[in-house]
């Protein structure tokens, strides 16, 4: 009779308050059931009652059924470690639904249970790890390993959830942070069963199950990849674990095994995943001295990829602090590249990043590299003919004197600063980048384009402002005229004197284009015309 109970005593238990008397009735009877029935239908009993349970009930009625459900399973004979990694399954894809308290407030708060719940859980499965250790510790060659699998099952869905959305920083004000306290303990089974430095450096830890529908295979490889990617963190950012870790690693190998985590983090929208990412990136690198990362790691997909994504982030993420993050995250990845890996960096992110705020940063960088190359040590990459390959690059506009000027002004006044620069500390007689024997190209390709294409959009402008101001006598007030749609919603319109401030703004960065533009060709003729003076 003991399953035909479960349901009728736990609806009584949720009916009486706390310190009823019958409620404490109801819970020995729990307990004796646990005792006393035949504990193969008991334990499909408090898993049906489990499975059944939904909404703000799932915690409370889950903490309840803990203790008679491994009281039971200890009992069992046949197929424990299919009936406990079907207990666990069960428990965590009932949890998963519920959303994963963030903020202090919602830790403290706990509202439906869950922080509690999940340390909860991890006690329920301590007596089933205990076991498999001691039959560890009896023979080196430890045969029975379907309990340990199913104990690396539910440490993996643990750590996809609640852990990867979970907020692990230490909070002031809360003693114990229940999310770390679950970290640690699920670090801890993984290190007990010997399985921690297998999957943080592992990326496809045993045989994966075989599925006959791709759907299936591709939601338990992505599902593997988050839990993976999360146990990184734990690692390598929140040092949960990591005093087993033989310090035997290079820090551009650790960066190596996590450029797959990181990657796959830096792709997700959610803040409290995205952010791990970073986090992760961010401390690998710091592992590492500048100039020490071989240009040979370009070579993997992934160093070619998170770069990529940094950029992505840097101009689409809606939150600023990310994206001030990212661009910090950039440049230092930047300075931990030799010379080599510095140059094939570049050359990448200009072609591929179609954004000109990025490609103006990454110009700087590259004027950087060549002072050195100038002023402190010799290198090929950003002197001679691989510099003049970069410059082809550098100096040059995307549709010719067509160029929106505006919407590229950032990369066009980083090339002229550029350019400048090169003049300026190259003399002719040295040559030392090359840039005095392709002038003649830069000039055909960059400069008599920009100057036409400036000339036009100035004329453009003004003729516009001209006739804003005509119109706008003309209309009986400046009512608003204009209106702007973005991303199909539509902005406040535009007063006629917004679009004349607008207008005027523009031909303040065309002013300070045409500006430098003056000042690279007035040195290059200066320097040209010295040059021809001593010859003659």
């Amino acid at each position: 009779m003991g399953w035909n109970l479960i349901s009728p005593l736990v609806r009584c238990i949720f009916m009486y308050k706390q310190e009823d008397d019958k409620r404490e009735h109801c819970l020995r009877i729990l307990d004796q059931l646990a005792q006393l029935c035949n504990p193969k239908e008991l334990f499909l009993g408090l898993l049906e009652q489990i499975e059944q349970t939904s909404g703000e009930q799932v915690c409370q009625t889950v903490m309840l059924l803990l203790q008679p459900l491994q009281t039971v399973l200890l009992k069992l004979q046949n197929k424990k470690a299919y009936s406990v990694g079907l207990s666990l399954a069960m428990i965590m894809n009932q949890l998963s639904p519920l959303p994963v308290p963030y903020t202090k407030q919602q830790i403290e708060e706990d509202k439906l249970g869950l922080c509690q719940c999940c340390n909860a859980v991890v006690d329920f499965a301590k007596p089933f790890v205990n076991e498999v250790v001691k039959n560890i510790e009896k023979s080196s060659e430890y045969n029975d390993v379907e309990l340990k699998e199913e104990l690396i099952k539910f440490c993996m869905r643990s750590l996809k959830y609640p852990l990867l959305t979970a907020q692990l920083e230490q909070l002031e004000g809360i003693e114990e942070h229940p999310f770390r306290h679950f970290a640690t303990e699920i670090i801890d089974i993984l290190w007990n069963i010997g399985e921690l430095i297998p999957l943080v450096f592992v990326h496809h830890k045993g045989k994966s199950p075989h599925w006959e529908n791709q759907e299936f295979a591709d939601i338990e490889q992505k599902n593997s990849a988050d839990s993976l990617a999360s146990l990184s963190y734990l690692v390598f950012v929140q040092h949960f674990g990591v005093e087993c870790f033989p310090v035997v690693f290079s820090p551009s190998y650790l960066l190596l095994c996590n450029m797959t985590h990181i990657e796959m983090l830096l792709k997700r929208t959610e803040e409290s995943v995205l952010s791990k990412g970073l986090d992760l990136f961010e401390s690998c690198l710091l592992r590492m001295e500048d100039n020490s990362l071989l240009h040979h790691y370009l070579e993997f997909r992934d160093f070619i990829n998170v770069p990529q994504d940094l950029v992505k982030i840097m101009t689409l993420c809606p939150m600023e602090h990310m994206r001030k993050k990212s661009l910090n995250i950039l440049q230092l990845l930047i300075d931990k590249f030799d010379t080599e890996g510095k140059y094939t960096l570049f050359r990448c992110l200009l072609k591929t990043s179609n954004h000109a705020g990025v490609e103006g940063y990454i110009i700087k960088n590259i004027k950087d590299q060549i002072h050195l190359a100038l002023t402190e040590y010799d290198n090929i990459w950003f002197t001679g003919h691989h510099l003049i390959s970069l410059l082809d690059l550098v100096l040059s506009l995307p549709e010719g004197a067509e160029t929106d000027l505006l919407q590229n002004s950032d990369r066009i006044m980083a090339s002229l600063n550029l350019l400048r620069y090169l003049v300026i500390k190259d003399c002719e007689s040295d040559n030392q980048t090359g840039i005095w024997t392709t002038l003649g190209k830069i000039e055909q390709n960059f400069l008599k384009p920009l100057r036409v294409g400036l000339n036009m959009s100035k004329a453009h402008y003004e003729a516009e402002i001209k006739n804003k101001k005509e119109n706008r006598k003309e209309a009986q007030s400046s009512n608003t005229i204009c209106s702007v749609t973005v991303s199909g919603e539509k902005m406040p319109a535009m007063t006629t004197g917004m679009q004349l401030q607008v207008l005027h703004s523009a031909l303040f960065t065309f002013d300070l284009i045409e500006s430098v533009l003056a000042r690279v060709e007035e040195l290059i003729e200066v320097k040209t015309k010295a040059v021809m003076d001593e010859n003659s």
